[in-house]
């Protein structure tokens, strides 16, 4: 299977659907899944037509069950064997780098959560804007009772969304949780049916299309700052980035057209 099947990019006007596309393994990441998720980043990077963007996985039980671990038992891994740390700490570190290019993504990215979604496949969706999770999806980071500690960005995001103390209850645990404690904690954003969530995906995505492009990266721009930035540092970086989309002159007009009609 080359990358290009192992992860499908499917563009459609102005929303871009990514599949991870390995269902006999229920999705799981192998050297071809990241090969594709680093290819489709820089396909969506480069086409401007792109607006928005939804990741899911194909079939009707995983999104992903995260690392494939029969290649880990075949000494075949992502990371493989190395010679040094040095190396090690690279290879590492270039695989997280995969996953941050969805985070850094102009447009947004939107996670559909068809089913488990297990370690890596965890570690991915934080780096979406949006998730979205059918009723039977199971979210967890196996990863401790694996020997490992998570290590493709999950300590540093999960805390972010979820809380630290609900972050390292996840993580040190190890625990599965349903879609209803997914949403309590905030991981997951909605929860819907099996059978409808493509559809409200689909829905919410073209939905941002419809806006200024300029706008919505903007603002995403924008909010992602609250991530790694003081308060005050971002109010003023929200002003810059504010103006220089033209959402300024933009909300003077649209202010003036209000006021007149009000007046009328």
């Amino acid at each position: 299977m080359t990358s290009e099947d192992a992860v499908r990019l499917d563009i459609e006007n102005t929303v871009a659907t990514l599949l991870l596309n390995r269902p006999e393994a229920l999705n799981a990441f192998n050297h071809e899944v990241f090969l594709g998720l680093q290819q489709a980043a820089r396909t969506i990077r480069e086409n401007p037509d792109v607006r928005v963007v939804i990741v899911t996985g194909a079939g009707d039980r995983a999104f992903s069950a995260g690392l494939d671990l029969k290649m880990v038992a075949s000494g075949s891994g992502p990371m493989e064997m190395f010679a040094n740390i040095r190396q090690g700490y690279d290879s590492l570190y270039s695989l997280k780098m995969i996953f941050t290019m969805y985070e850094d993504l102009a447009v947004p990215v939107i996670a559909a959560i068809n089913g488990y979604c297990l370690g890596a496949a965890l570690e991915l969706i934080l780096c979406c804007d949006i998730r979205l999770a059918c009723d039977t999806a199971v979210f967890g980071l196996p990863e401790i009772q694996l020997g490992v500690i998570p290590d493709l960005g999950s300590t540093q995001r999960l805390p972010r969304i979820v809380g630290l103390s609900i972050a390292k209850e996840l993580i040190l645990t190890g625990r599965r949780i349903d879609a209803a404690e997914a949403l309590r904690v905030r991981l997951a954003d909605h929860v819907y049916p099996g059978d409808e969530l493509m559809a409200e995906a689909t829905k919410l995505a073209e939905e941002i299309a419809r806006i200024e492009p300029r706008l919505i990266q903007g603002a995403k721009r924008a909010t992602n700052l609250t991530m790694s930035t003081p308060l005050d540092v971002g109010l003023r970086m929200e002003t810059d980035i504010c103006l220089s989309s033209g959402s300024g002159t933009e909300m003077g007009a649209a202010s003036q057209r209000f006021v007149k009609k009000g007046r009328d």
